[in-house]
Formats: C-alpha cells, structure tokens, sequence
C-alpha cells in the first residue's frame, strides 16, 4: 500500500473498496488518467430509468390528471387518487435517487464519479420543486454525465437550457415583452435563468457583469422553453425555441453585441461565457477548493486556469491537470466529507444494507444533505464550516452508532480501517481501534476518525 494510492482513491475517488488501495498503489496517477479514456463508465444505465423526455411527459400528463381530479371527483375519490399520483412521483424519484447511490458504491471508476457529482452540483436542479420529482434524475444523466468530459461550452449548453433547468429557473415563464402573445397576456421578463448562469454557472459573482447584462441576457434567452400541450408544441417534453416568445432585437452582454438571430442568439453568449476569462477563473477556484483544500492556494488556481484556457475549456485535459497537480497528493487531508461522501465512502465497504438500512431517505435527511434537495441554485456547499458544527457532528456519531449495531458482525474493525485508509490511518485511531472494547464500538470509532471524516 502507498500513500498516493490512498489518496487517490479516498480525494479523487468515492472512497476504497475492499482491497482498492492495494490494487492502485502501483501506479496511482495511471489509475486515474485511465478513467479519464472512458468516460461513457460513467452513465447509470438501466430499463427502468427514465428519459428527459418520457420524465417530462409523465410530470406533464400527472398534473394534467390533478387539475382534472380537482374539478370532477368527489373529495374522497380526489384525496384517493392524489394520493396515488404522488406516490408514483415519489417512487419514480426514489428509483433515481437508489440508482445513482448504487451506481456511486458499486463503480469502479470513483474519479469518474466524483468528477461528474462536481459538475452536478456546479449546475444544481433542486427537486423541492414538485414538477421537478422525476425530472432531475434524468437531468443528470442526460446534461451532466453525458457531458461532463468534453467541452465546458457544451456542458454549459446542455445543462442550462435542460428542460429541468428552464423549468428550475423559470425560463418558461420569462416572455419578450414586446411580443403579442406578452401584451396580450400581460406577460413579462424573467431574469433567474440569465442571472445564476453568470453568477453560479459561468464568470462568478465578481465577473464584472451589470443589472444590464443580465436584462440583456434574459432577453436573448426567452423563447427557450419546454415543449409542452399548454403551447401546443410538436415536441412534448423536449427543450424547445419558440419564436413567437423570444425578445426581438441586437443584444449587448459584458461589452459584446449580438445580432438578433433568434434561437441562436442566446447560444452565441454562451459560447461567449464559456470563453470568458473570469470563467476560467471561477471554475479553477471551485475546483481547486472541491479536490484540495477549502482555501486553495493562488498557484493552484492559476495551473487549473491555464489548463482551462489553453485546451479551450476542454474538461477532460482540466481533470489531467487537477491529477498532476502537486498539493493533490499532499498527505493532509484538507476536505472535510459532506453527509453524502460520508455515506458512500462508508457503503463502498460496509455495504449499503449497512449503511442506508431501509431508510436512506431519513438518513440523507438527518444528516442534512439529501440528494436533489439542495436549498438553492448554488448548489450544496464545499466548506468545512457548512458541515462541521457541534449539531451536524452529534448526528454523525448517532449514524455512525447504528451503522457500527448493524455492520459490526461481519465486520472487523481493523479491516475497515485498513482498507479505508490504509498507510492513512495514524497509529492513535488504529490503537483506539484496536483497542474497543467490542466491534461495533470499535467500527464505531473508525468511523468517527478525523482520517476517516476527511479525504
């Protein structure tokens, strides 16, 4: 075992398997850039998961049959079949939720994995909007997995003008002004999607944009919508321009001007962005604080920039940069894990049966960090001080006691440990480990680990 090959599999990775570090020791780096040749390892696959558009269709045709209960059945008969509907919205997001758990503890690819729940949170769709329940699954396979190692201005793209992110961000309620169709409904502008692509997605808060350029923005981006009966669309359930929506007119963003060319408009201001300076600043920052420390150093930044700028965006020579970056394989461990590292880290050995029992739901919840249910459009947060208060490390210890009641028999402690972490783990936890006056206290602890709780 080497230290590198801890590393890379606990701050690149998901977190070890079972003889994992042994394996990748020899040649920790070659581990990982090898993931990188076959990016597709990183689709969830499966007859039971949904499209984008049959997800869209299905949330379209169940508040349809809302609308109808609502104003046909009786109150009982209503409550009943309500009831129902919602339980197949809950089902289908369940399954979603369930696959890509199973998919993050059973991979073999962790970088893969890890690299793609970055850009999932750098682009977030929050299902604590009903209409988006069965709709942000597919969002990620379909915009972030499919995408997430090629073009930056393709990700972009594909990720914003998602039908779950026009829906999230309300570009389906954002009309020209000035078209018939916004007079005559008294109908207006809606800039949430134009603001939170250039302050969350693309050149930062501190990019030097205007209220202007966001009101410009918005209006190059109406007509972008979500095919739907309500427009009486040929394309039910796809992302579609409408061009008796959009804005007409020349647009000035961040100081450049753009012809008026309907859909193709907004398309070119996010080529735009995607080629902004700031941009590649913004995205090295976060990127350098997700796989280093919480307070990456100015150099660090500056090498993921360059590798930005120099490939074009290109993801995939970003992600080769962030390998061969020195203070990545420094032997400290800088990140503090968010519940949802914690949780498949500790499944990738434990086992989910172990770790999730039969409610994941409630354990994402308890621990605060349920997946889809971000609180806002930036996504979760990658600091230590977000996740690391006297409450939140009080329900961990209670998570780790039940996981340890339900794991410790046929579990060795010292095995996890060593597994786990392997030439990580300091001689205090293994001797505390060692120590414990049962398995389950023992698993307890190793759990609760400072080496453990970090990567």
């Amino acid at each position: 075992m080497s230290i590198k090959g801890a590393i890379a599999v606990t701050r690149f990775g998901m977190g070890a398997r079972a003889g994992e570090i042994v394996d990748v020791s020899s040649d920790p780096k070659g581990w990982l850039l090898s993931q990188l040749a076959e990016p597709d390892r990183a689709q969830i696959r499966g007859n039971d998961l949904l499209t984008t558009k049959q997800a869209v269709e299905e949330t379209i045709a169940h508040f349809q049959r809302r609308r109808e209960l609502q104003r046909q059945a009786t109150s009982s008969e209503r409550q009943q079949q309500l009831q129902m509907h919602n339980r197949k919205q809950r089902e289908a997001f369940i399954a979603d939720v369930s696959a890509r758990n199973v998919h993050a503890v059973n991979t073999p690819d962790g970088f893969l994995e890890r690299w793609v729940r970055f850009w999932s949170n750098h682009f977030t769709v929050s299902a604590r909007k009903p209409e988006l329940l069965r709709i942000v699954g597919p969002y990620e396979r379909d915009a972030i997995r499919a995408h997430a190692f090629g073009s930056f201005e393709t990700l972009l793209t594909n990720a914003v003008l998602h039908p779950a992110m026009l829906v999230y961000l309300d570009n389906q309620k954002s009309f020209g002004p000035n078209t018939p169709i916004a007079q005559r409904r008294k109908l207006g502008l809606n800039e949430n999607l134009a603001r939170e692509i250039l302050e969350l997605h693309t050149i930062g808060v501190d990019g030097g944009y205007t209220q202007q350029d966001v009101v410009e923005f918005a209006r190059a981006l109406t007509g972008w919508t979500v095919g739907s009966p309500r427009l009486r669309s040929r394309k039910i359930g796809e992302t579609v321009f409408e061009e008796r929506l959009h804005e007409p007119g020349d647009r000035t963003v961040l100081g450049v001007r753009y012809r008026e060319a309907g859909a193709v408009q907004a398309l070119a201001i996010l080529k735009e962005l995607a080629r902004h300076p700031s941009t590649a600043e913004h995205l090295a920052t976060k990127l350098a604080r997700h796989f280093i420390a919480d307070d990456p150093s100015d150099a660090d930044i500056l090498s993921l920039k360059r590798a930005y700028q120099d490939s074009d965006g290109d993801l995939t020579e970003v992600a080769r940069s962030l390998i061969n970056l020195d203070r990545s394989w420094e032997r400290e461990a800088r990140k503090f894990k968010t519940p949802e590292e914690l949780l498949i880290s500790s499944a990738r050995l434990l086992g989910l049966p172990s770790v999730y029992g039969r409610g994941a739901r409630r354990i994402y919840q308890s621990l605060g960090q349920a997946p889809f249910t971000a609180p806002g459009p930036d996504g979760w947060p990658d600091e230590a001080a977000a996740w690391a208060g006297p409450d939140a490390i009080k329900k961990r210890l209670e998570w780790a006691n039940r996981t340890a009641r339900l794991a410790a028999p046929a579990s060795m402690p010292i095995a996890f440990v060593t597994d786990a972490l392997g030439p990580l783990a300091s001689e205090r936890t293994r001797m505390a480990v060692n120590q414990a006056e049962s398995r389950r206290q023992g698993l307890t602890l190793a759990l609760m680990s400072p080496e453990f709780q970090r990567r």
